[in-house]
């Protein structure tokens, strides 16, 4: 009887008696008792990389309408997936999405149940391999995403800044992780980050492992996970170039596969370079020859590592000029692949 009450004081049955009455209901979510579908599972783990949950529950929703299984996703084009994609950021991402669902695909459809094989799928680090792991398959590993990041800094009063002390994090992880219900352990922890141990001003009274919790001993839950210093972000300038035919189309190019936005559309752009062109600068990074006119103001966006500014140029055309690209109605601008900074070019253009 004695082991009995211990077992149910462990950190782990504490979790998970929490999360058993105080659980979320997401779309990717298994009902409890349930078990968990891969293909669901790793789609929305890949989805909600650095990224909300509510920014991906839209995007997760097109995804399973478009491609109810991993086949289908192999099936389909890699721009209707790009474009699909459109707006949830960090492209990279859709671009292992699709690599790694042909990969699946020539597996017979069945992701790879162990740990090992999933780490091998492209686009799939650590975190989401043990992610998967454990909510697919009930493997014991561990997953740390931001909120189990932020969690087990506070409960084992882990003081090194990030990213230096991952290694740490995930070790104190891996020896609270249970051998049954690792898949709801983790899910709970993810759902305990983020509604009660959140960044500001954590309930830790109504957390179930505030006894345990070595940061809130301290004093000290609210400074942690730190963080290094903040790098300086530089901010890049440069030219958009915005070409409309009679009807409204407009003209589009196709990034390189590698790199940033990789795959994506976007209207023709110069260098990013310290300043922004002069007009005459300008004219001669434009597509073509026309009559360019600068629109006022300039599009702001940020991207992880930098900041920036582009001033955007117009041309209506009567024909198409002999150039590489492709000429885009504007009512299917909705539909392209299109990231959020090249939307924004086009909205300003009008």
């Amino acid at each position: 009887m004695a082991t009995r009450a211990k077992n149910k004081d462990t950190p782990a049955a504490l979790l998970l008696a929490w999360y058993d009455r105080h659980r979320r209901v997401l779309p990717w979510r298994a009902p409890k008792g349930q078990v968990q579908e891969p293909y669901r599972v790793w789609l929305s783990e890949i989805m909600l990389q650095q990224t909300t949950v509510q920014a991906v529950g839209p995007y997760f929703a097109k995804f399973l309408k478009k491609w109810p299984n991993v086949k289908a996703l192999a099936r389909a084009e890699q721009d209707d997936v790009m474009a699909a994609w459109a707006g949830l950021g960090y492209y990279a991402r859709a671009r292992n999405l699709h690599k790694a669902a042909k990969a699946v695909a020539e597996m017979g459809g069945t992701f790879p149940a162990t740990y090992e094989g999933l780490r091998e799928l492209p686009g799939i680090g650590d975190y989401t391999a043990g992610a998967i792991a454990a909510i697919a398959y009930d493997l014991p590993y561990p997953a740390m995403d931001a909120n189990a990041e932020r969690v087990i800094a506070r409960y084992a009063a882990i003081e090194e800044p990030l990213p230096k002390s991952k290694p740490a994090m995930r070790a104190a992880l891996h020896a609270l992780v249970p051998q049954k219900r690792a898949g709801d352990f983790a899910q709970a922890l993810m759902d305990l980050g983020s509604a009660i141990c959140t960044p500001k001003r954590p309930a830790c009274l109504n957390c179930p492992w505030m006894e345990g919790c070595e940061a809130r001993k301290l004093g000290i839950q609210e400074q942690l996970p730190a963080r290094g210093a903040k790098a300086v972000r530089p901010l890049k300038r440069g030219a958009a170039f915005v070409a409309r035919d009679a009807s409204g189309a407009v003209l589009l190019v196709k990034r390189p596969e590698n790199g940033l936005l990789g795959g994506m559309l976007q209207p023709p752009l110069g260098p990013w370079t310290e300043d922004f062109p002069s007009k005459n600068e300008a004219t001669k990074q434009a597509p073509f020859k026309a009559d360019w006119k600068k629109r006022t103001g300039v599009v702001r966006h940020g991207f992880t590592h930098f900041e920036l500014e582009l001033e955007v140029y117009v041309a209506d055309v009567a024909k198409h000029p002999p150039v590489e690209g492709r000429w885009v109605a504007r009512n299917r601008l909705k539909d392209a692949a299109l990231p959020t900074v090249m939307r924004k070019i086009i909205v300003h253009s009008h």
